[in-house]
């Protein structure tokens, strides 16, 4: 992480200043203790906004309301959000039940339903419960206490909830940025995670901050893969309201490439901790490539690896095949010599110049037995670099995705 960006102990997504949220159970998903499935994420002042939604073409219903809104170009007041289901595949009725849920919100915080964004996760094919939003939604009281709270109501099969705040140093202007995030499976984004929610008190250029969004999320949230599943609700958003009181932030402009470290540092790890939290993992796996021709080729080769079947089970059997991961870099797209390949698992090179290498394969597999494997390949040809991150393949996935709807 960048020397510039300072994160913050304990934060969340209302850290900055401006930002309040709420949560409550509202019966979406089965109770439980302390569960939460519904909430709203609010700015005090209307938001610039820049998002990136799934390319899966079986888009949900939220995805497809919000596409039209961000599109407008207008600011946003809030999003407000349900976990345990996707309404996803249900039709005609699920975009009125998105554009309901959004008026709701709306009448609550007194702005225009067109301020007001909608996410939705869980079990695709079922129609939201609106008789239970609409009650839940009474009961919700906003604070700037109650980012955590949030976090936890996007969660499904996660075990744990993800979330971040960091501060940087604009120029003199101490600007905050927080954020939040869900996803364990179905993680194989083409843009994002299944659901991120990102904020900021800083005055951005509506130009910037979609730049600003798309690079950090080409580098975080897009080398992420847990399972090769994207999502119907792939959603990451990204809220900045000015508060902070700095002059706006444009491309190239003072403070620009401090505040674009801070969207990246928060982005890269929830990112992170997506890939540490997939569905039944054991050991979070990073994918460092090296020596590629471009970036892009990198990211092609990082992502194929932690992508891979076969690599999520060798990690997970303490197993260093390494030829697993010159078979992942070699199909990915990205150019390769094979004589030219350098691999590591952890600290022992397995393989030099495309053949083995000696080492010695008891040291091999204790590199594989931390919590956290780094996997590194040189392709040597060039000075592009990329870092991707997935997890192992364990029964607990299959036991997971088997019965999830029962």
């Amino acid at each position: 992480m960048s020397n510039d960006v300072h994160v913050l102990v304990d934060g969340s997504v209302t850290c900055p200043r401006g930002f309040r949220a709420g949560a409550v159970f509202a019966g979406i998903k089965p109770a439980g203790d302390g569960k939460l499935d519904l909430g709203m994420l609010a700015s005090d002042q209307p938001a610039a906004v820049a998002a990136m939604f799934t390319t899966n073409t079986v888009a949900a219903a939220p995805v497809v309301l919000d596409r039209q809104r961000v599109a407008r170009g207008g600011p946003v007041s809030a999003i407000v959000f349900n976990s345990g289901n996707a309404n996803a595949c249900t039709g005609e009725a699920g975009v009125r039940d998105a554009e309901r849920m959004a008026a709701l919100a709306a009448a609550r915080l007194g702005v225009p339903a067109e301020q007001v964004l909608v996410a939705s996760t869980g079990v695709i094919g079922v129609p939201l419960p609106m008789d239970l939003i609409e009650a839940g939604l009474a009961r919700l009281d906003l604070s700037p206490q109650s980012g955590h709270a949030a976090a936890r109501a996007i969660m499904t099969t996660d075990t744990r909830p993800k979330e971040i705040a960091v501060q940087v140093d604009l120029e003199g202007t101490l600007v905050t940025l927080g954020g939040m995030a869900k996803g364990a499976g179905m993680i194989h984004p083409n843009m994002a995670t299944m659901l991120a929610f990102l904020t900021t008190d800083a005055a951005v250029e509506p130009d910037m901050l979609r730049s600003c969004l798309r690079d950090a999320v080409r580098d975080s949230f897009n080398l992420v893969s847990i399972d090769g599943d994207t999502s119907t609700n792939d959603s990451v958003f990204l809220l900045a309201n000015g508060l902070a009181g700095n002059a706006p932030l444009r491309r190239g402009g003072p403070g620009a490439e401090r505040f674009e470290a801070g969207v990246r540092a928060v982005c890269t790890e929830l990112a992170r901790e997506i890939a540490r939290d997939g569905e039944g993992a054991t050991h979070l796996i990073e994918a460092v490539v090296s020596g590629a021709r471009s970036d892009d080729d990198a990211r092609r080769a990082a992502r194929a690896v932690v992508a891979s079947s076969l690599v999520k089970a060798m990690v997970y059997g303490l197993d260093p095949n390494w030829g697993r991961l010159a078979c992942a870099v070699g199909y990915s797209g990205a150019e390769v010599d094979p004589s030219r390949l350098t691999i590591a698992i952890g600290e022992v090179t397995v393989a030099r110049n495309g053949v083995a290498a000696p080492f010695d394969r008891e040291a091999a597999r204790d590199q594989l037995r931390p919590a956290e494997v780094r996997l590194s390949i040189d392709l040597g040809l060039g000075e592009g670099r990329a870092v991707a991150w997935g997890c192992d393949l364990t029964e607990g996935y299959v036991i997971e995705n088997s019965a999830y709807t029962s």
